[in-house]
């Protein structure tokens, strides 16, 4: 017995095969960013029972960065995991510690003196990096919108 394979189907699995190497290359494939300019980038971090403000810093790789920790309550600390730079600033007082992002990834900011009861919970975040991850959900939603648009058209077709 010999299978026929018909043109539709042909025609269905190209597209399905074209669509999941689109869906690949937008998830695998470098994509062509410039990097900007490593900069000096500064900032105050106000800390108070039991929270960061602001809680998330964005830099990009290679910049020079400095951190302001202003205490507002009692005695805080600001340790950079990853890093291994840390400062401690005295209530209405404030101190600076300054180094360069030279690691990609996500870091947490953790208060490194005990402050309180919820001590353990006072942490905050440094994203050193691009966000490319946005620009890569950006295609893929573009992608499934069109995938999504000619499979309701060729259904509507079929009709």
């Amino acid at each position: 017995m010999v299978h026929q394979i018909y043109p539709e189907k042909i025609k269905s699995i190209l597209l399905l095969t074209l669509f999941v190497v689109a869906v690949l290359m937008m998830i695998l494939v470098p994509l062509p960013i410039s990097h900007p300019p490593s900069q000096h980038r500064n900032f105050v971090i106000e800390a108070r029972q039991f929270a960061y403000f602001p809680a998330v810093l964005w830099v990009n790789p290679g910049d020079t960065v400095t951190i302001k920790l202003v205490s507002s309550d009692v005695v805080h600390g600001l340790y950079v995991d990853g890093y291994s730079v840390s400062v401690k600033a005295d209530p209405g007082q404030s101190k600076s510690l300054t180094f360069v992002a030279d690691k990609s990834g996500s870091f947490r900011l953790r208060c490194n003196v005990a402050c309180g009861a919820m001590h353990p919970f006072m942490i905050g975040k440094l994203e050193v990096g691009f966000h490319e991850w946005l620009f890569r959900s950006i295609g893929l939603a573009m992608l499934m919108t069109g995938g999504i648009y000619f499979n309701v058209r060729k259904n509507n077709k079929q009709a």
